[in-house]
């Protein structure tokens, strides 16, 4: 009898103890729609040309999107390289999204140039200088120093091409490089 109630008492702290850890969220989620992505190591190749690379974006998967929320910005990130550190250092990206879907699946887009896919625009090119300039977005680029990347990702109500008010945020760790 005793080993029954004991069994039935671990097994009502499980329940409660698991319940105190699980979190019910509205929030803006984010995660890899490619297993190459990690989150740990900027996958082979992902870098920028400087250091032999053809690095494009991550392909993103966002959930939780605001009904009213109309596309959805990336803003890419070296968090170890103060000037491009944040704000989109390293570019910003617009996806169109349907609205009221709550969810969407962001494609990969290449790094290096302004051409963008059809429902992809540049929103703002990077910030980069010298040797490490180039147009649109700038995949890693720290020669394999161990530099942290991040996107940050918005859900937006677009009103043009470079002007939105922010519903809803999240932020993913691409890797380090």
């Amino acid at each position: 009898m005793n080993i029954q109630r004991n069994i039935a008492l671990i097994f009502c702290l499980t329940v409660f103890i698991v319940g105190l850890n699980t979190v019910k969220s509205d929030e803006l989620t984010v995660e890899f729609a490619d297993s190459a992505w990690d989150g740990i190591t900027i996958p082979e190749g992902q870098h920028c040309k400087k250091f032999g690379g053809k690095g494009s974006t991550p392909p993103l998967t966002v959930n939780n999107i605001p009904a009213q929320a109309n596309a959805i910005v990336v803003e890419f990130n070296d968090l170890d390289y103060q000037p491009l550190s944040k704000k989109g250092g390293h570019g910003k990206v617009g996806f169109e999204i349907e609205m009221g879907a709550g969810t969407a699946q962001l494609p990969a887009v290449p790094g290096g140039t302004k051409k963008m896919p059809d429902g992809v625009w540049l929103v703002k090119k990077n910030r980069a200088t010298g040797g490490w300039r180039s147009p649109g977005y700038l995949p890693p680029c720290s020669g394999g120093q161990g530099n942290t990347y991040v996107a940050d990702v918005l859900a937006v109500e677009k009103t043009s091409k470079k002007k939105y008010k922010v519903l809803s945020k999240a932020r993913i760790v691409m890797g380090s490089y």
